[in-house]
């Protein structure tokens, strides 16, 4: 995230919102522990445009670029009790609205405070564009790793549909590679179902990315149930794609085969009293006999040694 920063505002990371800055402690605790308000220690000195600032919280939105949509209420529950014992140790960074401000970085903690009854909180407030709000929304979440799968897919989908930025210029500015950002984006392919499982990590994103190189949608709905319900690895969702994506090639060749080939195939199946299958590629092939126990392979073993 260290890029010079560019016309489109990419490559700009946390560093450009968070610097140095750090506060050891909250204004007001929470209201229930009455009483027990502290003052506000030093903050470490920095430069005026990121001078840490107290806003009501009511003040306050969420993000409307937020890629995130879900958020955990045991971890916010754990968040808003350590914010509650220690204080909000991180500011939360806005941008000017046209009522109050809204969220660039820190909704969880924003969140968090507001279940511990905090009236403001320390913040830091930016002059953002809207596109480097969006950027930086999703830098943050994805360097916290507090996004799933399809939510960091929807958010860099979003980037591109709304800004026209190219895959290349969204993988410097979040600072991935571009298979990454390509990966990602076919996970928003897959049918409803597997996403609603990806998002709430019933699957795992390799499973998805295994599925998403599926294109029969019925074979990934069907194998994602399977991944679900039987605790599948990727690579068992893999192995059996291949095995379904062999079988159904076997299925075509048969159904395009020549009246003389199905005549081979029917005196073969005659003479040795068993499915025989040829199959031809130009001017190779192979002839598949099967049997079904081992005194089966014995007899046609024996067969094919009589007709020598």
């Amino acid at each position: 995230m260290a890029a010079k920063k560019k016309a489109t505002g990419l490559g700009r990371g946390l560093d450009a919102l968070f610097g140095d800055v750090e506060v050891s402690a909250v204004r007001e605790q929470s209201s229930r522990k009455k009483g027990k308000t502290a003052a506000l220690e030093s903050a470490v000195a920095a430069p005026t445009e990121k001078e840490l600032r107290y806003i009501d919280i009511n003040d306050i939105k969420p993000n409307a670029a937020q890629p995130r949509k879900v958020f955990d209420e045991d971890k916010l529950e754990e968040l808003a009790e350590s914010i509650d014992r220690h204080g909000l140790i991180q500011p939360v960074v806005l941008r000017s609205a046209v009522q109050g401000y809204e969220i660039v970085a820190g909704e969880r903690r924003w969140r968090a405070a507001r279940m511990v009854g905090l009236k403001e909180i320390p913040c830091i407030v930016k002059e953002l564009t809207d596109e480097e709000n969006m950027l930086l929304s999703i830098i943050e979440n994805m360097q916290r790793e507090d996004l799933n799968p399809i939510e960091e897919a929807e958010g860099l989908k979003q980037m591109i549909d709304t800004y026209g930025l190219t895959q290349e210029q969204v993988s410097r500015g979040v600072g991935k590679s571009r298979p990454y950002i390509t990966n990602s984006l076919r996970l928003l392919k897959l049918p409803e179902r597997i996403r609603y499982l990806t998002a709430e990590g019933s699957l795992s994103v390799g499973h998805a990315r295994a599925l998403a190189a599926i294109r029969d949608e019925a074979l990934q709905q069907k194998l994602a149930e399977r991944a679900v319900e039987e605790g599948l690895s990727v690579r068992q969702i893999e192995r059996l794609a291949q095995e379904t994506r062999e079988r159904e090639t076997r299925k075509r060749r048969r159904a395009t085969k020549s009246a003389d080939e199905k005549r081979v195939e029917a005196e073969l199946r005659e003479a040795l009293g068993t499915k025989v299958t040829l199959q031809r590629k130009g001017a190779k092939g192979r002839i598949e006999i099967e049997f079904y126990n081992g005194d089966e392979m014995e007899r046609l073993i024996d067969l094919l040694r009589s007709l020598g």
